[in-house]
């Protein structure tokens, strides 16, 4: 079929609108190089047509995996994926500029020579849909990505995503929820990936919108949509590449959660949630002496922070926008003294995030709004900037940080679709 005729289809405009906004015809491009994609890698026609997004974290830096509260959108930079299912065990996927990934479905436990390859996350989504009791089935994708890899946008989660609808709508008739996909990819990426992440990635991307996540019961978070459009108020999002490098950095994610995780056990619990901050703070010197002053800080921000999610969604549903940016700064500031995620321990030549907060500081003057978000330590810093000044700010930034290290974003509001089909 040809892309013409696939974009003409009255339901396809719809999606492609509500994905890429009123100006969707200029992905047609990029669409179009998807189909010659698969057909050269595959010798084929596809015959679906899927994408799945990055997100932004609003509020909530490292609070989901303490079973928190946090509020994150899906944004408009996405996987696409031209699909068609076969007849063979095996499931092959070949992402633009990498090695094709080809997973035997008879075969669904973790290998170890693939851990921390993409190649283990598409094993890992097969094999939870099949202990779930889904269906399950071969197929050929060619992916193209615009979620900057390394950008903390979470290209990891969009691709779990990604990976997941395609098996729901493929074997599934689409009844896979939601929440199961991003449930299904949060598994993949900490049990056959090997990174303890939270789930907040994953059902930002899923779910897709604004939304606020209590993972209070991580196994059926509560999930609230949001009304959130910078634009209206006279600011833009932007997310900034500060040019720093996740790779190597595993352990120090992990430690985040884990000293969170030693204060919650030396007060008989699990996680922070199920701790009651005076608890925290009227055993704070025992705290620090079995955990650290590292620990003793970073639950601390956590405590904080989970309440100014709360706070910033009052202020969401109030169209207090005011407030919502006073909110944002005070995340950063916490991330940045508490939680300590804005370079590696010991980093000090190379502070590239928190070189680009100094940036924002500077060129922000007291205006909007910035932070670091998602993992931190490196990829990208978040911006709230006024619209009057958005040309010099951009401009600025892309002077000291390099062309296009600064994305002005629009929150997309669905997570993964099926596209068209035929």
């Amino acid at each position: 079929m040809l892309l013409s005729d696939i974009f003409s289809a009255q339901e396809t405009r719809q999606k492609l609108k509500a994905l890429y906004g009123p100006d969707y015809i200029s992905e047609k491009a990029r669409f179009e190089q998807l189909l010659d994609g698969f057909r050269s890698a595959f010798g084929a026609e596809p015959c679906a047509l899927f994408s799945a997004p990055g997100r932004t974290e609003i509020c909530g830096n490292h609070t989901d995996h303490q079973h928190g509260r946090v509020i994150a959108a899906s944004v408009d930079l996405d996987i696409i994926a031209a699909v068609r299912p076969t007849a063979s065990p095996l499931i092959r996927i070949l992402s633009e500029g990498f090695e094709m990934d080809c997973i035997d479905l008879s075969c669904l436990d973790p290998l170890p020579e693939e851990s921390a390859h993409s190649a283990s996350i598409i094993r890992g989504v097969a094999s939870r849909f099949h202990q779930l009791g889904y269906r399950i089935g071969g197929f050929d994708a060619y992916t193209t990505s615009c979620v900057p890899k390394g950008s903390g946008l979470s290209s990891s989660a969009a691709f779990e995503v990604l990976v997941g609808t395609i098996l729901s709508h493929l074997f599934n008739a689409g009844k896979v929820s939601d929440i199961e996909i991003a449930q299904i990819g949060q598994y993949a990426e900490n049990v056959f990936f090997g990174k303890p992440s939270g789930l907040m990635d994953q059902t930002a991307s899923s779910v897709g919108g604004a939304v606020f996540i209590d993972f209070a019961d991580v196994r059926k978070p509560a999930i609230e949509k949001l009304r959130l459009d910078p634009v209206e108020h006279g600011y833009a999002l932007c997310i900034i590449n500060t040019g720093a490098d996740h790779a190597d950095l595993t352990g120090e994610y992990a430690a985040m959660p884990h000293e969170m995780r030693a204060v919650a056990a030396c007060l008989g619990k699990e996680v922070l949630r199920e701790v009651e901050e005076s608890a925290f703070l009227a055993n704070l010197d025992r705290n620090r002496k079995k955990c650290g002053d590292r620990a003793a800080l970073r639950a601390f921000h956590f405590f904080e922070e989970d309440k100014r999610v709360v706070s910033l969604a009052d202020a969401l549903k109030k169209d207090d926008f005011e407030s919502f940016l006073a909110i944002v700064r005070d995340s950063g500031r916490s991330s940045f003294m508490y939680l300590q995620n804005v370079f590696p321990t010991g980093a000090v030549f190379h502070q590239e995030v928190a070189f680009a907060l100094m940036l924002c500081d500077s060129l922000l003057n007291r205006q909007g709004a910035f932070r670091v978000h998602g993992g931190g330590l490196a990829g990208t810093i978040q911006a709230f900037v006024p619209l009057t000044i958005l040309d010099r700010f951009k401009s600025t930034i892309e002077t000291v940080l390099g062309a296009g290290t600064c994305y002005n974003l629009r929150i997309r509001p669905a997570g993964g679709e099926k596209i068209a089909e035929w």
